[in-house]
């Protein structure tokens, strides 16, 4: 199954909403922490979401389209509507971290005593 429906069919929602801080502290013992780790997992969804958004719209890819093929080419512009209307990788992000499906671990040499 490709990422895209993946996360479309998950139930993350696209708009932004609160969240308490106290289960974000929750998981790892540090609000800061938590967050930093969800903005490393959210990088990860970005980076292979866009991945595979370009290697999709590689097919139509032509270097002879006439003006006419470029306006033409519905599928492209249902796939690229399709990643638009998916939630932002920091939501996905969040929603994953908050259900226990990323996994983190601490490096314990380089924290500070």
């Amino acid at each position: 199954m490709s990422k895209l429906r993946r996360h479309l069919s998950s139930n993350t929602s696209s708009s932004a909403e609160p969240k308490s801080l106290s289960d974000l502290k929750e998981k790892t013992g540090n609000v800061y922490e938590s967050i930093a780790i969800i903005a490393k997992r959210a990088n990860q969804i970005n980076i292979s979401v866009k991945e595979e958004l370009h290697n999709k719209l590689e097919e139509f890819a032509s270097h002879t389209d006439s003006l006419e093929e470029i306006h033409e080419n519905k599928e492209q512009i249902e796939i690229s509507r399709a990643y638009e209307r998916m939630p932002n990788p920091a939501l996905l992000a969040t929603t994953e971290f908050l259900e226990d499906k990323v996994y983190f671990r601490r490096n314990e040499d380089n924290l500070y005593s």
